[in-house]
């Protein structure tokens, strides 16, 4: 059946594409609807039970009534660049190179904004969020495989922040919650909060709001007990130079730009942006909606940029160039139970969110423990619930489900439980660097099934019409893409190399070339969209431009 959003993609006033049997299509569409279209049940919803009614403003250039109409999907965007493995990479950041990278998280989120712009304009012109037009596009082959990737993408990111959300437990009870408990609590409460839209969507985004406040206000407590040296942290946000770095500070470098960019945050974006009443025929509204949904990601992301630099500037004062040897001693003079977290000897301190909890407890006080501790909560909690819609989204789109709301919730939260509580069952909560690093470099290479995609169909004018990207963005967004594409495969192929196993090498060696056939199919697609028309060898793509209707009247007959 051919489904009624379908049908209001391919009939906007400014797809005016070939018609079949009287049902217009689109060019670039691997789905054919049937000569009668069958009009389905009523649509069932994630997250859109209602949706926020955008005030009226007359020849207001702009309105801060509008603003706060469109305030919302921005902020629960930004979470994914304030979860548990974010706030790792910028602890580690700040103790293995000082204030020198500030500069790579500061470009890595500007990157952010910038791929998150392409997916809100993605979501309001189409009315569809990016899985549902990969369904549309992609034959049946190409779609399963992307779907399959993107999962895996959601999974990694899940299990950081759920194994994030019971470390934080851990440290809040003084180790009377073990870890495996910490995660059945958190997927209890996630179930519980994930239902709070049904008193209203705005007091959603609100608690969502509440706990981004929770983190400012904790990392902020900390940044302002450690009291970092701000000529420095400004020289090191500024300067784009590294002094004295080496392969260690390299690999954090990667490290961030891989934590801050994350694959299944592009699928997100683009359905979030639906929650506003946009009339998408009416062209106007449509460029309005992308100017306040561009004003507001840019806000989100520099609360979250500063919750990160908050991070880093602790770690880097406080606990650059310590040693393991005095740290133990801090930790023995101050009657910390966790000394044996830190063996007496003279390499350099490796931390992550469980020792970084620890150690601030040894240097500044239990009650430094206590508030990163609920900062990592918050974190975590928060970012499981918009991972939690980011599935549901993900598989609605992909497999076009038909599922009651709470069989869609139960399906996404299960598909993550096993792995994590496998994790938190034979793991101990103090030896968890190692599991990171992996879901890290997992994540990495999801990156170009988000990337490319998004790039593709923005460039289309069969889709976007006069909203597809020009020339510069093009270039620009391609250049931007394959610089980070590039950076995360070099992060995968220097853990590789790590693991020291012939075996190892010898798998990774054959999924590489399925992994790189796959990428370059979806490549060859991209080129075709960006305007590359020598690779256009039997490819459906059709990037003819559509034509606008400015009368409200023709659309109407």
């Amino acid at each position: 059946k051919w489904s009624e959003r379908n049908r209001d993609f391919c009939t906007l006033p400014w797809l005016d594409s070939p018609q079949e049997n009287g049902v217009q299509t689109n060019q670039y569409s691997s789905i054919s609807p049937p000569a009668s279209p069958v009009v389905e049940d009523e649509p069932f919803s994630t997250y859109f039970e209602e949706k926020v009614p955008i005030p009226e403003s007359v020849n207001q250039a702009f309105s801060f009534r509008k603003l706060w109409a469109f305030t919302g999907p921005g902020f629960l965007m930004s979470i994914a660049y304030l979860d548990p493995g974010n706030i790792e990479s910028d602890l580690q950041s700040g103790a293995k190179a000082g204030f020198k990278l500030l500069w790579v998280l500061l470009g890595a989120t500007i990157i952010g904004l910038l791929l998150q712009r392409l997916a809100a304009r993605l979501g309001v012109v189409t009315g569809m969020h990016l899985a549902e037009v990969c369904n549309r596009q992609y034959p049946t082959v190409p779609r399963i495989l992307l779907w399959l990737m993107v999962e895996l993408a959601i999974i990694g990111s899940d299990m950081q922040e759920v194994i994030g959300c019971a470390i934080a437990l851990n440290l809040l009870s003084v180790g009377r919650i073990p870890l495996w408990a910490g995660v059945l609590i958190t997927i209890t409460d996630t179930f519980v909060f994930l239902f709070l839209d049904k008193y209203g969507l705005r007091k959603l985004e609100a608690f969502f709001g509440f706990l981004i406040t929770v983190m400012a206000v904790s990392f902020g407590y900390e940044y302002v007990l450690v009291k970092p040296d701000q000529p420095q942290l400004l020289k090191g946000m500024f300067v784009p130079y590294c002094s004295g770095c080496g392969p260690v500070q390299l690999e954090q470098a990667v490290g961030i730009v891989g934590a801050v960019i994350m694959p299944h945050n592009i699928y997100l974006h683009s359905a979030l942006v639906k929650s506003r009443e946009v009339d998408r025929k009416n062209k106007k509204e449509v460029k309005e909606a992308n100017k306040y949904f561009f004003i507001e990601s840019t806000i989100a992301l520099f609360v979250s940029f500063l919750i990160n630099v908050f991070v880093v500037a602790v770690f880097a004062q406080a606990f650059y160039n310590k040693t393991n040897m005095q740290v133990n001693e801090e930790c023995n003079a101050t009657g910390s139970p966790h000394t044996d977290l830190f063996p007496l000897n003279n390499d350099t301190l490796e931390v992550d969110i469980y020792k970084g909890g620890v150690v601030l407890g040894c240097f500044f006080g239990p009650a430094a423990l206590y508030i990163w501790a609920i900062g990592i909560l918050a974190a975590g909690q928060s970012s499981t619930m918009t991972g939690t819609y980011s599935g549901q989204f993900v598989m609605e789109g992909f497999l076009n489900l038909r599922w009651s709301r709470f069989a869609r919730v139960l399906l996404t939260r299960s598909i993550a439980i096993t792995p994590t509580l496998l994790v938190a069952i034979f793991q101990d909560v103090q030896h968890l660097t190692g599991m990171n690093d992996f879901l890290n470099v997992l994540q990495s290479m999801q990156l170009p099934f988000a990337l490319i995609p998004i790039l593709t169909f923005t460039s289309l004018k069969s889709i976007m019409n006069d909203f597809a990207n020009g020339l510069v963005w093009k270039i620009s967004g391609g250049v931007v893409i394959l610089v980070v594409c590039a950076i995360n495969m070099y992060f995968v192929v220097v853990y590789v190399t790590s693991l020291n196993s012939v075996a190892l090498y010898v798998i990774a060696a054959l999924l590489s070339v399925a992994y790189l056939g796959f990428v370059g199919y979806l490549v060859w697609h991209c080129l075709i969209a960006l305007g590359v028309s020598c690779v256009d060898c039997g490819s459906r793509v059709s990037n003819r431009p559509a034509v606008f209707i400015e009368e409200q009247s023709e659309y109407d007959s």
